[in-house]
This record gives C-alpha cells, structure tokens and sequence, in this order.
C-alpha cells in the first residue's frame, strides 16, 4: 500500500503500521485520542499529554536528538516527523530504521489533512472523521463569536534570551489571525529574535507564551516596565501552537482569552 505525507513524499507499507514512534508531541496526543494508544512503542520526553504515557511507554529522546539505537531496538513499523520540530540529519538516520512520515503544518487546513491522513494510514477513518467534525463545528462557532470582536494589535513571544516572537508562516501566527489579532511582527519570517526597545508602542498585547519558554510572572513585569501602557499576559502555548486533536478544545480556550482581554 502507498501513502503520502504532507511533504509528498511516498511511503510504502505492506500492512498498518502497528508500532508507532511519534517524535511530536501533539502528534503523540493525536494518536491517543484516535485509540492508538496502545500502537504507540516510543515517544520523545516532552510528549506530556496524556500525562501517565511517558510511565508506560519508552522515552527514546527530544525532538531535535534521539537515541537511534534505542527505537531501532523498538522495531517501529512506522516514525511519525514533523518539518519543523525535527531535523533532516535526524530523519535521514530514521529512514535507515522504518518508513517516517512527515508532517508539514501551516494553517487549520494542514492540521485537519493530517488527521485525515492518519485516519487512512493506521485504519482509523472513522474516528478521525468525528474528530474533524469535532473541531470544524468549534471553529465554526469561534468565528460567529470572534466576528464582533475588535481587532487588537499583539506580540507572541516564544523565547527570552534573546527574545524571540511567531511571525509569519508559522502555526501561531494562523491561530492569532484566527483571533483577530493583528501580529506586529507578521511581516517577519518565522521566529525572528527582536529588541524590545523597537517594539511599537501602539502595541495592545504582550503574549507570553508558555512554551517553548516557560514566561512567568517575573518576566511580565519585565515588559511591563518597558511598555507601561501595554498588557502583558501569559498564555498556553499549547493551544497556539499545538495541532491535532488539542484542536478540539483550542477555540473555547480561545473565546474565554479574548473575554479576559475585554475584561
């Protein structure tokens, strides 16, 4: 049997893959909530939801480094990548030991194609399709919602030292148009490292993302001290930049952000 990933690359299988090593997190979080649970041998150490499935399953590294003897040792039928949280050098030594399906992730149509895609490749296509309804008919609601709501001028910063923040062709960025928010750095590429002294001082909100930087409250007053006219919030990473089935409950998140903001 032949499958594409989101990369266009061709994969060949005999049969579905039954031992999976997902090297996403929100992949790894996808794959359980379409009941592959126990289909999955090996995972990365920042795989944290569900919270007990690095206890049961083997940690075979991070997303950028790997132990390759170890999910060798595992005897995968399947790797699961992603363009941007893994490397080449790392995919190049992973095709050596399975087929590695990558994935390529943008915008909302790209996270719903993918589990798709895996609704097909581990025969799983009606779960996948509930799942897609799930989050289609949450979006759809979040879009009445956020329609009336005015646009507000933000900054979402991923990282201190240097500070860094989402621009454009990135997932986060999507999810803060979805939003209505206008990034002042969306005419930048990426995660582009920025000085706070040239922030625009029309800027409304100070996004601080929870990971892959752990802001804290120390980190607020930070900024606050250098825009006092501005608010400065913390917020869950994981909703701006996890797609998959986190997707689901994202839009309510989401609608009760914008309400605290208005507040």
């Amino acid at each position: 049997m032949k499958y594409q990933d989101q990369l266009k690359r061709i994969l060949e299988l005999q049969e579905t893959p039954r031992r999976i090593v997902s090297l996403v997190p929100s992949q790894t979080e996808l794959l359980v909530d379409l009941g592959l649970e126990s289909s999955i041998v090996g995972l990365t150490k920042f795989c944290v939801h569900p919270e007990h499935l690095r206890g049961v399953k083997t940690v075979v590294g991070g997303t950028k480094q790997v132990h390759f003897n170890n999910i060798k040792a595992l005897n995968p039928d399947i790797i699961l990548c992603n363009k941007e949280e893994n490397t080449k050098e790392m995919i190049s030594e992973l095709e050596k030991i399975a087929p590695v399906h990558i994935s390529d992730i943008y915008n909302l149509y790209d996270a719903l194609l993918l589990i798709e895609m895996y609704g097909v490749l581990f025969s799983v296509e009606k779960k996948a399709e509930g799942l897609i309804q799930d989050v289609k008919r949450e979006h759809k609601g979040f879009c009445r919602y956020i329609e009336d709501q005015p646009k507000l001028k933000v900054a979402y910063f991923i990282w201190k030292n240097p500070w860094m923040v989402a621009a454009k062709h990135t997932f986060i960025n999507e999810m803060l148009q979805l939003n209505n928010f206008e990034n002042i750095f969306g005419n930048l590429e990426r995660y582009p490292e920025v000085d706070l002294y040239t922030i625009d001082k029309d800027v409304e909100v100070l996004m601080l993302s929870s990971e892959p930087f752990p802001f804290n409250n120390e980190h607020i007053e930070i900024l606050k001290n250098e825009l006092p006219n501005t608010k400065v919030i913390l917020v869950d990473g994981e909703y701006f930049s996890w797609y998959g089935s986190r997707l689901k409950d994202a839009f309510r998140y989401f609608k009760t952000l914008r309400q605290n903001l208005l507040a």
